[in-house]
């Protein structure tokens, strides 16, 4: 066994991959994307093993997902509890206790000294979706402010609000009405070419015109925010910036939605992202580790707003699963018991040491950037220009794979390395990885 686990028996991908790949060109269609040609056996912890032997250390964390990372055994003992009991009476017809104990944890971990209740569905795109509903139910307006960057999903809605057009909203258009799309606060691209510091938050001040020349703030039901955008390509926002949104939220009577999918469950350091800037969204979104990997997400806020919508007008046959709650549950246990958020801050800033001498040495490294444990780098042709460097990227990650590393790309120009490591990751299983990266970064062609 290698360095941090890693264990390459094989080429990569191996043979049994292989074949398994003949067989998914055959019967899959192509629009399902993969990040790397590997098939995957069993995990534990931070490894991934394949189908031909070979371990891996997932620094993919099945895009987010695996904050307690493969096969926990609390999660394990506690879904195999669930599913001896009963997989699935259906919450629209028989009621259950794992569904009211886990909307209690969660409901209790929003700020704010008033009544908070919590909806639970299948994805991170329903979550969303049904945010929307619940907003528009109770403000009794139309329109969805959104913004630059963002991912929100596949569904008709949330690609509608999704920022990036190939390949997520490619062909399959017309789109949903009344979304707004404004632009976020991306410093190493400011959309206004300003730098950060001297900038005067024109960001802002922007959002605030617009309200005055094409957006009617009474129309809004809410504004949807990444509080750091993910897929987008880990965009950090400037300290004034969320409460900015908050106040101009208020000011208008518009609903703030935090959209806690990729950046919640303790990835940055708190257990939610807005925590880091003192805000009291009116609702939240939540999906990926909420269960570790089962289908579970979360619309969870003000119990005035969430009671809105009449009865029968929220839920789904599979929403709330019974195992998938059991699921979530073990996770909260495990992220208190193992420290899992205050580990998530000890990441990142190793990460970030890491990631900056990187981007000092290397000059395909224009950008260092992230909050927590969620962190990344962008790669560019030219500092100067910042022309992306989607190529470079592209062979940096298979370079890494080859070596043991899984990582996925992000970006609106897929340049973006991006690190969704799980917070079980070790120290020297971190540090291994990292050294993986910087390995790749000196295969690159100068």
């Amino acid at each position: 066994m290698g360095k941090g686990g890693i264990e390459i028996k094989t080429k990569v991908p191996g043979p049994k991959s292989v074949e398994l790949g003949k067989r998914r060109e055959r019967y899959v269609p192509r629009g399902a994307s993969n990040a790397t040609p590997i098939f995957a056996q069993r995990g534990s912890g931070a490894i991934l093993e394949d189908v031909d032997g070979n371990s891996y250390l997932d620094f993919a964390g099945g895009i987010g997902v695996l904050n307690v990372g493969y096969s926990h055994p609390d999660v394990v003992a506690a879904v195999q509890e669930q599913a001896e009991r009963y997989f699935h009476p259906c919450f629209a017809v028989l009621q259950y206790a794992p569904y009211i104990d886990l909307a209690e944890k969660i409901s209790g971990m929003l700020p704010g000294d008033y009544p908070k209740k919590t909806l639970f569905l299948n994805s991170g795109a329903e979550a969303v979706e049904n945010a929307v509903k619940i907003a528009r139910a109770y403000t009794r307006k139309p329109a969805i402010i959104a913004f630059e960057n963002a991912f929100h999903g596949r569904t008709l809605l949330t690609m509608s609000l999704t920022a990036k057009v190939n390949p997520y909203k490619y062909n399959f258009g017309p789109f949903a009405p009344e979304i707004y799309r404004l632009p976020y606060p991306y410093c190493y691209r400011c959309p206004f070419g300003r730098q950060y510091g001297s900038c005067g938050m024109q960001c802002l001040a922007y959002i605030e015109e617009a309200m005055a020349t094409h957006i009617a703030p009474e129309d809004v039901a809410a504004m949807i925010v990444e509080t750091v955008i993910g897929e987008g390509g880990f965009i950090v926002p400037p300290p004034e910036f969320i409460p900015g949104l908050k106040r101009i939220c208020e000011k208008y009577g518009i609903l703030y939605i935090a959209d806690e999918i990729q950046s919640g469950y303790g990835r940055t350091g708190k257990m939610f992202a807005y925590e880091h800037y003192g805000i009291e969204p009116d609702l939240v979104t939540m999906a990926k580790s909420i269960a570790a990997g089962l289908p579970l997400s979360a619309v969870a806020g003000k119990a005035e707003i969430m009671d809105t919508p009449i009865v029968g007008g929220l839920g789904g046959t599979y929403s709330g699963n019974p195992v998938a709650c059991a699921a979530g549950l073990a996770v909260l246990d495990v992220l208190a018991k193992e420290d899992l958020v205050v580990r998530a801050a000890s990441f990142g800033k190793y990460a970030m040491e890491r990631f900056t001498a990187m981007q000092a040495k290397y000059p395909v490294v224009g950008d260092s950037r992230g909050l927590g444990a969620m962190v990344a780098i962008e790669l560019v042709k030219d500092r100067d220009t910042k022309e992306p460097a989607p190529e470079a990227t592209k062979e940096l990650m298979h370079y890494c794979y080859e070596h043991g590393l899984i990582l996925v790309k992000a970006g609106m120009h897929d340049n973006i390395v991006r690190l969704l490591v799980p917070l079980v990751t070790t120290d020297e299983q971190m540090a291994a990885g990292l050294d993986i990266i910087e390995a790749a970064l000196a295969h690159l062609p100068a």
